[in-house]
């Protein structure tokens, strides 16, 4: 029988806590660095580009895909590197694995974690810096939406139609 199946089957799929979830997305962030930063030097050599700022739209579209294909790839299979580390597992509403369509569903909505301090910023018309100020406080209440919600889920999960479980190894009791 599949892993993930029995998982699913098996766990009360009670979401992790906001501090665990929290945790596991800023060592995403670290491993992240390293991703972006080997995507962005492969898009360089490629294209041959030589100024920073030449092949900007290029790069960012590059690297939106790069991340895409890690993230939708790892969540069809239940677990990034760091969804594993925090015994976390991305599944459907019922308990299934991720399709890839759900999971590239899952990646764009997961944009909303930046890109609205960005618009709003470029909306009033305020330089970038505003913008990239206003994402901590944007992310600290993205975050603190879970607990408005029962199912304590974020909510672009939630609108993906995915959710979180908590999948840490139960200990036996001792015989």
């Amino acid at each position: 029988m599949d892993s993930s199946f029995e998982i699913a089957s098996n766990a009360d799929l009670s979401p992790p806590s906001l501090k665990r979830r929290m945790a596991c997305w800023l060592y995403e962030g670290m491993l992240l660095f390293a991703e972006t930063f080997i995507a962005g030097y492969l898009f360089s050599t490629l294209s041959q580009t030589r100024y920073a700022l030449n092949n900007r739209h290029g790069l960012q579209a590059f690297v939106f895909l790069v991340l895409a294909i890690y993230f939708t790839w790892f969540w069809h299979k239940g677990q990034t590197l760091a969804m594993k580390t925090w015994h976390i597992r991305a599944l459907d509403v019922h308990g299934q694995p991720l399709t890839q369509r759900r999971a590239w569903a899952r990646y764009v909505l997961s944009w909303l974690w930046f890109v609205p301090p960005l618009v709003i910023a470029q909306l009033i018309q305020a330089p970038l810096m505003v913008g990239l100020l206003l994402c901590p406080f944007w992310i600290v209440f993205w975050a603190c939406l879970t607990y408005f919600r029962t199912d304590h889920q974020f909510l672009h999960d939630y609108l993906a139609g995915t959710r979180l479980v908590d999948v840490r190894p139960t200990k036996l009791p001792a015989t």
